[in-house]
């Protein structure tokens, strides 16, 4: 690419001006120029002075001197300190915009991994809320940036779809659902059964406190609960196999994966493959029995089976209990494994909260004893939570916010903002306060580094003038309403005279996408993308407000202009694309 070129380019210069010292390419810092300086790009000066022992002052005006004598692309220079910052002439700029256009600015060829990225993971006893869709946000996007990044990437998610939270919804349902279905009471399926797991918790609460009122303990209380029991008794015919069990097992799930679907294609995602626990975990227990044989894991006087990780500086991790019935990571060491012997890939990245760091380093850990030399390659994407002014949501008491209704309240805040504007068509407004509400909701939280915790604000997410999805959807409109009325427009990529620094700085952020693109990958920190969509569309917005784009003094300049304004509607288009966010023609 042009700019790797030239930053080779200088590196030689460096390395062939202080011949006679030992410069390495890791003594070589280039970064682009801080604000508040003049120049394009800095040089460090600070590790060269501990090998040529020149004074900063002296090391930087000959080493400035040189550079723009040997090339033909600096054109000034200045020293700030132990920096050298570098001004690249203008014909530099107008080659980098004209490369811009070409099919290899944005894709770079050289990686090709194949990297599995495992997101959602739900549980089938409730809908998708809020909790889930920064995991779904974050997956897809980061699946999005890889691809265009050079990889082969497959999307999968493991469904928790056995369990006892399982059987507590179904026994709901035995018990209180009197036949009812989701045709029937007209209710989406996951909603449905996720009523049903909040009954539950609302008569075992009732069953604990009559036991408590009684003159039990709480301990007493809990152990002792019918409901618990009966739940516990469902869990062990299921995994006996018992038919009628299977078959209402089966029955709730289904519709649980149809709602499942329903909200998949409101958000706009999709999934390669599903695995699925009920699978998995026979699968993780042969595993298990096997290291056992093998002498890999060990057993206890009780007949559970466990993993000795004190060699790793872990706490001996259950694998089996002692009746031999599986637990969590069971299923994990199964899934782990079958997907590596099906898909083979390079690379598997687990999108999960942070509250799981302490499980991905067991589960790691496991498999490399077992001698899964790819488990070196298997990541923990570790993300904050999402939270409300309220407080954690809780599924199990009902507080939680799903997604379809978030979406739905997304909409209607946009719906109830653009109603006061008369520019918007009454035939548009449906589907543009969908779009403009799913961008607001999607950008506010892919926006945040994906370690740290979200207090989601709809408010805050869907402010016009802000550091919002809304603003930079503006932004795109904007440039398409310019577009439409110079259709005509010659594209050219340089002018006769100087760049002004409004258009020098668009130029630069041009030339920072397929590096964007490059950092977030290897991050994978969709973050950095979308932040760096919002500052190419404050640039632009400044810019617009500043220069005459349609009616400059030179009517030369309207073509160069109006190519630049192009330019960056393509990558606001292709940017907000690959986070999963649409751009409306028109606000």
């Amino acid at each position: 690419m042009i700019f790797h070129r030239h930053i080779e380019k200088i590196s030689n210069l460096i390395i062939d001006y202080y011949h006679e010292y030992d410069i390495l390419d890791k003594d070589i810092q280039i970064q682009e120029t801080r604000k508040e300086f003049e120049g394009d790009w800095t040089i460090v000066l600070f590790p060269f002075v501990k090998i040529v022992k020149h004074p900063l002052s002296q090391l930087g005006a000959q080493l400035g001197d040189y550079l723009k004598e040997k090339s033909d692309f600096i054109c000034e220079f200045n020293i700030v300190g132990g920096f050298l910052n570098l001004k690249f002439t203008d014909d530099f700029w107008f080659k980098v915009l004209d490369f811009s256009f070409s099919k290899d600015f944005e894709i770079n060829p050289t990686t090709n991994q194949h990297i599995v990225v495992e997101s959602c993971s739900p549980n089938t006893n409730k809908p998708l809320h809020l909790g889930h869709l920064r995991n779904i946000l974050l997956g897809h996007a980061v699946a999005n940036i890889l691809v265009a990044d050079g990889h082969q990437v497959t999307r999968v998610q493991i469904i928790n779809d056995r369990g006892i939270h399982i059987c507590k919804s179904m026994l709901a349902w035995m018990k209180f659902g009197q036949g009812d279905t989701p045709s029937k009471c007209k209710m989406k399926g996951d909603y449905f059964v996720g009523k049903y797991y909040v009954l539950f918790e609302q008569k075992y609460q009732e069953e604990q406190k009559e036991l408590i009122n009684k003159g039990h303990s709480v301990e007493y209380a809990k152990k002792n609960s019918t409901l618990l029991h009966e739940a516990k008794e469902l869990l062990r015919k299921w995994e006996d196999g018992d038919k009628t069990t299977l078959d209402l097992w089966e029955q709730m799930n289904n519709w649980v994966y149809e709602g499942f679907e329903a909200t998949y294609k409101k958000i706009g995602v999709s999934f390669d493959k599903n695995y699925y626990e009920s699978d998995t975990y026979l699968i993780g227990k042969k595993y298990v029995l096997d290291g056992l044989n093998n002498g890999v894991f060990y057993e206890k006087e009780d007949s559970s089976i466990w993993a000795d990780l004190n060699v790793q500086n872990l706490d001996d991790k259950l694998l089996l209990r002692s009746d031999g019935t599986a637990v969590y990571i069971t299923q994990d060491l199964g899934t782990a494994i079958v997907r590596y012997d099906e898909l083979i890939f390079d690379k598997m990245i687990y999108v999960v909260g942070n509250e799981q760091n302490h499980h991905f380093s067991v589960l790691f850990s496991i498999l490399s004893k077992m001698g899964k030399a790819w488990s070196s390659n298997l990541q923990h994407l570790s993300y904050g939570m999402v939270n409300l002014p309220e407080g954690k949501m809780k599924s199990r008491e009902g507080t939680v916010i799903d997604i379809d209704d978030l979406l739905e309240e997304m909409h209607e805040k946009s719906k109830s903002i653009m109603l006061n504007s008369s520019k918007i068509d009454p035939e548009d407004m449906e589907e543009l306060s969908t779009i403009v509400g799913d961008a607001a909701l999607k950008y506010f939280i892919l926006k945040p580094d994906a370690k740290k915790n979200i207090l989601f604000n709809p408010e805050d997410s869907i402010d016009f003038n802000g550091h919002t999805g809304p603003f930079i959807q503006y932004t795109y409109a904007r440039i398409q309403s310019i577009l439409q009325k110079t259709d005509s427009f010659i594209r050219t990529c340089r002018v006769s005279r100087s760049l002004l620094e409004e258009e020098r700085v668009l130029i630069k952020l041009i030339l920072n996408y397929p590096l964007t693109i490059r950092q977030a990958s290897l991050s994978l920190n969709p973050s950095i993308l979308a932040n760096y969509l919002y500052t190419l569309s404050k640039e632009y917005n400044h810019f617009y407000q500043k220069i005459p784009i349609l009616n400059p003094e030179d009517k030369s300049d309207v073509n160069f202009r109006v190519t630049i304004s192009e330019k960056i509607s393509l990558l606001i288009f292709k940017g907000m694309d690959l986070l999963g966010i649409k751009v409306p023609l028109k606000m």
